[in-house]
């Protein structure tokens, strides 16, 4: 399937702004930011009573997995860029060590980790939709696969713990300020003059800001109720149900 030729058109010239102003993260940031994600899965990984092997693994997928299931999944531009540094697995290493560590003492403070964690959302969601058009991803999917980015690897957390995962119940706004920032990227960078690195801190900074007050207001997605029919609340007995009398020689189920 091939897109319109007004999209392509207009998709190899953001292609281009793009290389000619690319936006970096840098590396010590980048480093930084694995490791703090990998340092809350250590966390997550020892709350369960993982040994050693356990919580490497939850912290590798928690620092590592959103980039993996964008490079391995939808670019699949060679090696993910994960195996081309070997600072990323020093990343996760230290933030294990950091778990183990002193991991008791850093969950008094929650409030300051989830600011670094909004942080963190916002640089991988532009991150991630940048990868995907310079790749030549469609605008939606670009998005789609810098939100993946951002979140895939709580997700991952959540399944290898066999938890439900996190992202689908209702709860703040996370994954929404994920899509926000990345939505907000690309509308500048389409249809704006601004050149991507201001672009991309401006997506971050709403980011940043739309979760700080979900967190700071409790603003929460709800649970998706049918909308024509909804459920009876106080479903009537049927008449076969009523022609029987209920059983006295045990506890009634409900």
């Amino acid at each position: 399937m091939t897109l319109p030729l007004n999209d392509q058109s207009m998709l190899e010239s953001l292609r281009t702004t793009l290389f000619q102003s690319e936006f970096y993260l840098p590396p010590v940031f980048d480093f930084v930011a694995v490791s703090f994600f990998a340092l809350t899965g250590a966390l997550a990984a020892m709350r369960r009573g993982y040994d050693i092997i356990g919580l490497f693994a939850v912290a590798f997928v928690t620092g590592l997995g959103g980039a993996l299931i964008r490079d391995g999944l939808f670019l699949q531009d060679g090696p993910p860029a994960l195996t081309r540094h070997w600072g990323y697995l020093a990343a996760v290493l230290s933030g294990c060590f950091v778990g183990w560590s002193v991991g008791t003492f850093l969950e008094r403070f929650r409030n300051a980790l989830a600011v670094i964690d909004a942080i963190g959302l916002g640089a991988y969601s532009v991150v991630g939709v940048q990868k995907s058009v310079a790749a030549g991803l469609s605008f939606p999917a670009a998005i789609f696969v810098g939100v993946t980015n951002a979140c895939g690897g709580g997700l991952l957390r959540d399944i290898i713990t066999r938890e439900e995962p996190l992202v689908l119940k209702p709860g703040q706004f996370y994954v929404l300020a994920s899509l926000l920032g990345s939505g907000i990227f690309v509308t500048l960078i389409r249809h704006t003059e601004l050149r991507a690195p201001a672009a991309a801190l401006i997506a971050m900074a709403a980011t940043f800001l739309f979760r700080m007050y979900a967190i700071a207001f409790n603003w929460r997605t709800v649970p998706v109720e049918p909308w024509l029919f909804k459920r009876d609340e106080n479903p009537t007995t049927t008449d076969s149900t009523e022609s029987k009398p209920p059983k006295t020689d045990g506890p009634q189920l409900k």
